[in-house]
């Protein structure tokens, strides 16, 4: 009888640790950008794009944010400052792990480039059903915001 006990509250344990692993934190920022091949005019991650670097001019600039790890994938995205305000904000990189964690990405992706470009921030809420692609896009976002010294 206790050791039915014991492996009973065995497994009870095992299936509180597994389910706050899986509700834990899922993004894991590298806290470095990298270097993206997209165009013959890619630099280093981070660095300003196009032929202003300034945030403050009419001339756009655009700024990679760092990729982010997650357990479905890396998730990076660009942002172009111009005049002082967010004017596009294009994801780079989605996670893909999985079929369904794509179809999560491609959701989730529209909506937080529509919620960022009306906040004029990376302060905006998570999607619903894609938590981890959007920490992860924001986190990314807020980056390439740093990089930028954009407020």
């Amino acid at each position: 009888m206790r050791i039915r006990a014991a492996m009973a509250t065995a497994l009870a344990s095992a299936g509180i640790l597994l389910a706050g692993w899986q509700s834990g934190a899922h993004v894991a920022d590298t806290g470095s950008t990298t270097t993206t091949s997209l165009s013959s005019s890619t630099t280093n991650g981070g660095a300003a794009r196009g032929s202003s670097g300034s945030t403050g001019t009419a001339t756009a600039a655009t700024f990679d944010g760092a990729s982010v790890q997650t357990r479905f994938g890396t998730v990076q995205v660009r942002v172009t400052i111009q005049g002082g305000k967010i004017t596009e904000v294009a994801a780079l990189k989605l996670t893909d792990a999985e079929r369904k964690s794509a179809q999560i990405s491609s959701r989730a992706a529209p909506i937080l480039r529509s919620e960022v470009l009306q906040a004029q921030s990376a302060k905006v809420q998570t999607v619903s059903g894609a938590t981890v692609t959007s920490d992860a896009y924001l986190t990314s976002l807020q980056a390439a915001l740093d990089a930028a010294h954009f407020q």
